[in-house]
């Protein structure tokens, strides 16, 4: 259910880059941008989207131009805007024996997927349980990936739409509270002058004059 515009590259292969070493490890810093825009149609409102997996594969040249596969691994996209970032492990397919070593280090070259999809669930698989027993490698590394993730959906519109309605009825119903608590004052004020008045006219005009030549 998802689809991109037809000018939408969705793969692409990185500069080459040259190893730093960090403590123990080789560390490549690619700093590679790569922009993805894709489109989610749903037509089943109860099913729940799968969302997109990014495969990559990583390889090594050295200084005779020998290629060799250093690790395969997959993510899958965030499902929640804002920037992520997310640290993949990566593993490599093997060979048994010191002779495929040896091929590899003097020689070049490596055991290669045909298919970037055998490292999640194989594009052409239909069964129910997905078998790898026999399938031998090993683990070579991590790739990390900062993602920053943009959504934009009618729902978001709606929503804020809705958002801001309630906002100003919230405003408008606290502008109504401040007037009543205002009048409530001023009602309480005005009771309380008039149980004065009338407490004053039911005292005798004697003790009124003597208080008042008193003070």
């Amino acid at each position: 259910e998802w689809s991109s515009s037809p000018f939408q590259q969705l793969s692409g292969v990185t500069q080459t880059c040259a190893t730093k070493t960090v403590g123990w490890d080789n560390v490549a810093y690619f700093c590679y941008p790569f922009t993805v825009e894709m489109f989610y149609t749903q037509e089943d409102e109860e099913s729940l989207p799968q969302w997109p997996v990014l495969y990559f594969e990583v390889l090594s040249l050295d200084f005779w131009q020998r290629y060799r596969v250093e690790g395969y691994g997959s993510l899958v996209l965030p499902a929640s805007p804002g920037v992520h970032v997310l640290t993949i492990p990566t593993w490599r397919p093997v060979e048994l024996g010191t002779v495929a070593e040896m091929r590899r280090f003097f020689i070049g070259g490596s055991p290669e997927l045909e298919d970037l999809t055998y490292i999640r669930i194989p594009s052409t698989f239909k069964g129910k349980r997905l078998s790898r027993f026999g399938f031998r490698t090993e683990t070579t590394g991590s790739v990390m990936f900062r993602l920053y993730c943009l959504q934009q959906s009618k729902a978001f519109l709606e929503s804020s739409a809705l958002r801001q309605r309630m906002q100003s009825v919230l405003d408008r119903l606290g502008g109504f509270s401040q007037q009543s608590s205002v009048y409530n004052v001023l009602e309480a004020f005005q009771r309380a002058r008039r149980r004065m008045q009338e407490a004053r006219e039911s005292l005798p005009q004697d003790l009124i004059s003597t208080s008042a030549s008193a003070v």
